[in-house]
């Protein structure tokens, strides 16, 4: 049975860190898509809400109020599987991770208990999924990169 540090690693990554750090960037894209979808419904149904026929219309009023909300709603739980792993390979700082979940979380729950409002904290997720596309973006460029020198060393 080969030891650790005879399986193959790609530098200094196990390929089952290397598949686990895709996967999480799959999630990521995932929770993005729907970020934009909650984004066009916003604009959608908040300019035909707007419009004078549909004024009275409870349904495009909750379209329009309640289902960016929800569509924000469901990329917390993928940004936080993102974090751990972020977290967990050093993709990242540590206080950066802890400092943009940690501040999310505060302004969510302190929003929800004492203004209740839900807008400010669910627009800070919105930034911190960007943040991990970047984060895992710059770590997959650098491996790229890693990959172009050895090619180029071993051409020399």
């Amino acid at each position: 049975m080969p030891t650790v540090s005879e399986q193959a690693t790609q530098h200094g990554f196990a390929p089952l860190a290397i598949a686990r750090i895709k996967g999480a960037q799959r999630a990521n894209q995932i929770a993005i898509y729907l970020l934009y979808a909650a984004i066009i419904a916003f604009m959608v149904f908040g300019t035909i809400a707007s419009i004078k026929m549909f004024h009275d219309s409870a349904l495009l009023y909750r379209l329009f109020f309640n289902l960016p909300y929800a569509l924000i709603a469901l990329t917390i739980p993928i940004t936080l599987y993102d974090a751990l792993v972020i977290y967990r390979y050093r993709l990242s700082q540590a206080s950066m991770v802890i400092m943009s979940i940690g501040v999310s979380a505060i302004i969510l729950v302190g929003g929800l208990i004492f203004a209740d409002t839900a807008w400010l904290g669910l627009s800070c997720w919105l930034g911190v999924a960007f943040l991990f596309k970047s984060n895992f973006k710059r770590f997959f460029d650098f491996l790229a990169l890693q990959d172009e020198l050895e090619d180029t060393e071993e051409v020399l």
